[in-house]
């Protein structure tokens, strides 16, 4: 018997193990209704060049004229702001679904990288053990006895503003979180006999590690990523809120926030009111399906 036949996660990797997979997920109408307003959170952002009244980076687009202008008001270009502009003249639709084009990327990009460092390391120390093993998880047990936002703040002020220095934070403050998560499902994994088969055939190492036990460590870590892309985003807006993030020429849903809390005392509540109700949407969004796919990927969690 070969050792992939062996694998106890081949059944699931079939299509019929994707419908059934489907079919239960489409069980829960809460964690449907939160997967398809997820993709046409996606969708909208994807599209935002094209539907977009205005492009929020572009200057020559900008007036000054328009700023805090509230819903329903007309721009000098003769369309209709209907959540109003920010302080800069930006119309705040157009810089919610810009803003959701980088608040998605910035916690995608970081959430993959983070996820291929943070497997790597923990199947290195499930499988190699020893000395290696206590070097590797000492260095997660330092990084998660840190706050989060706190390890990114000192990161993001050393790095400077940027988009990519946002995304090497993140992946700082997150591989972590991964690398625990496969640690653990690796160990057990380790000790099965489809592992000890694929040793008994001479396969090398590296195939042993990621043919024949990544895969059967991948439920959690789907179910990880979907957290930590929810967390990411709200971590990229938290630091944008307080200034450390992306500049002002790049309008995330927390700069945008940022933007307009100076002027809540004014009565101009919308200038962060709309692009914190859309932070709020995704980061809900995502959680919504975090939290299905868990109980779908563990059946001892269903309900």
């Amino acid at each position: 018997m070969s050792a992939e036949a062996g694998m106890p996660g081949a059944e699931m990797a079939g299509a019929g193990g994707l419908g059934r997979f489907a079919r239960r997920f489409a069980e829960d109408r809460v964690a449907l209704f939160g997967l398809v307003l997820l993709l046409v959170i996606a969708g909208l952002a994807l599209i935002a060049p094209f539907i977009a009244p205005q492009n929020p980076y572009d200057l020559a687009r900008v007036d000054i004229m328009d700023s805090r202008q509230p819903p329903g008001a007309r721009a000098g270009d003769g369309f209709t702001m209907w959540l109003g502009s920010d302080g800069v003249g930006r119309d705040l639709v157009s810089g919610i679904l810009y803003g959701l084009r980088i608040s998605l990327a910035v916690g995608l990009v970081s959430g993959l990288i983070a996820a291929a460092i943070g497997m790597t390391l923990g199947l290195v120390a499930a499988y190699a053990g020893g000395r290696t093993e206590t070097l590797i998880m000492r260095l997660v047990d330092l990084q998660l006895s840190l706050p989060s936002v706190l390890v990114a703040l000192i990161l993001v002020a050393l790095l400077g503003k940027g988009i990519d220095k946002i995304i090497l934070a993140l992946v700082i403050v997150q591989w972590a979180y991964y690398a625990r998560t496969v640690r653990g499902s690796a160990l057990v994994e380790r000790r099965k006999e489809y592992v000890e088969a694929a040793r008994s055939l001479g396969l090398s190492h590296a195939r042993t590690v990621f043919r024949h036990i990544l895969p059967n460590c991948l439920a959690p870590v789907i179910v990880i990523a979907t957290v930590q892309t929810a967390h990411a985003i709200s971590l990229e807006a938290t630091l944008s809120f307080l200034g450390v993030g992306l500049p002002q020429t790049e309008p995330s849903l927390g700069v945008l926030i940022a933007n307009g809390f100076q002027y809540m005392l004014s009565g101009k509540y919308w200038i962060s009111f709309f692009p914190g109700i859309a932070l709020l949407v995704t980061i809900v969004a995502i959680n919504l399906v975090g939290d299905r796919l868990r109980d779908v990927l563990n059946p001892r969690l269903e309900r």
